[in-house]
């Protein structure tokens, strides 16, 4: 199957939105009913379908809350609801998605504590046993398990562990991980996992979606500081008729249980996981040759994206660059760090390596069309 539905779409190598398979575009083409018995079905059959994908259940305990709006929404929602009114939440951050959480507590007037690592290193779990040993008022801790800013792997169930040893909630942002990585809920001691319909399921932007544990989703009556944003809030409407609160996005809903078709039919989230790492290895193969080097060292590193060192050549320019695969029919990621210059490539969504191997052939069109060269930086 061809990746590419038309000639006029571009190949997204981003860690999402990212490029979408022909019949999750073409399950848009259809208006539903947000109040029509056979919407609310299809609603009822994602939220099952996501805690499957989970290796979870209603059964044990867990429950999956659709949220409208964008990955960010969902982490905001969790962060905004489930620390009690007396708590604090300690953010382990190695990269910028971690700050955000640190940034929604502090709009939120939640009191927090911001346990920051080197963007290209994982966070110790140590440093995180040593902070919950030193602070009781902390109630919750919040963690990034794929840190795009890098494209670094946390070591979610190590920390998780420690967390649980010490009593606390647990809540992981899975947004770039989730249906592409495999993660056991309950070795890693997770209370939420919040990740998004544009990521590795391969939907849609629309909306976000936590799984959650039953008990402790129902001990946040009142905690909520959001209307909108309401995580118990949205789960009781959810349960009395399958209904979301406020306008659902219908589309991205029908886009996105095609989407858990087509993550069934190619063999679950283990045979995804197969074909990223198979995208990744044939991209880190094939820039290494055109002399890229990667930001981080192979044992920290994700499928997901990867970032690189810029060319030390001063024709070099990166918004050149990206125009040119951009006429070649790539889209790319800038660089997200702010001590080096990099740019990033993402090998997730509906993409093979033969499109890793296409990508590659267009950088070096890039590179001569600019008059750079390589190896890059040291």
């Amino acid at each position: 199957m061809s990746p590419l539905p038309t000639a006029k779409d571009r190949l997204l190598f981003t860690p999402g939105p990212l490029t979408t398979s022909l019949g999750v575009k073409q399950a848009m083409l259809h208006d539903a009913g947000s109040w029509h018995f056979e919407f609310s079905e299809i609603v009822r059959s994602v939220r099952e379908e996501l805690l499957a994908v989970a290796g979870v259940s209603r059964s044990t305990g867990w429950e999956c809350v659709l949220m409208q709006g964008s990955g960010t929404f969902g982490v905001e929602s969790v962060i905004t609801s489930t620390v009690p009114p007396d708590g604090k939440l300690l953010v382990v951050s190695n990269g910028a998605y971690g700050e955000r959480i640190g940034q929604m507590a502090a709009a939120a007037r939640i009191p927090d504590q911001v346990l920051r690592f080197p963007e290209t290193e994982p966070p110790a779990a140590v440093e995180v046993d040593r902070a919950l040993a030193a602070d009781p008022a902390i109630s919750q801790v919040a963690l990034v398990h794929c840190e795009t800013t890098t494209g670094i792997l946390n070591p979610v169930t190590e920390i998780g562990r420690v967390v649980k040893r010490h009593r606390r909630v647990f809540a992981v942002d899975a947004m770039s991980s989730f249906g592409g990585l495999p993660l056991d809920l309950e070795a890693a001691g997770i209370d939420y996992l919040i990740s998004s319909a544009n990521k590795c399921i391969e939907g849609v932007p629309g909306f976000s979606f936590v799984l959650a544990r039953r008990d402790a989703l129902l001990a946040t009556e009142g905690w909520a500081r959001s209307l909108s944003l309401d995580l118990l809030g949205q789960w009781k409407g959810f349960e009395k008729n399958d209904q979301f609160r406020f306008t659902p996005p219908t589309h991205a809903l029908l886009a996105f249980a095609q989407a858990l078709r087509e993550l069934a039919d190619e063999g679950g989230v283990a045979a995804r996981n197969a074909r990223y790492a198979a995208n990744h290895r044939t991209l880190l193969a094939g820039m290494g040759a055109l002399g890229f080097r990667p930001l981080l060292r192979p044992e920290v590193q994700s499928p997901i994206i990867t970032a690189f060192h810029f060319p030390k050549d001063t024709a070099f320019e990166f918004d050149g660059f990206y125009r040119r695969l951009s006429d070649r029919g790539m889209i790319i990621y800038p660089g997200k760090l702010t001590q080096v210059n990099t740019f990033r490539i993402g090998t997730i969504g509906r993409l093979f390596p033969a499109d890793l191997e296409q990508l590659v052939h267009a950088v070096a069109g890039a590179l001569r069309d600019l008059g750079c060269r390589v190896p890059v930086a040291s």
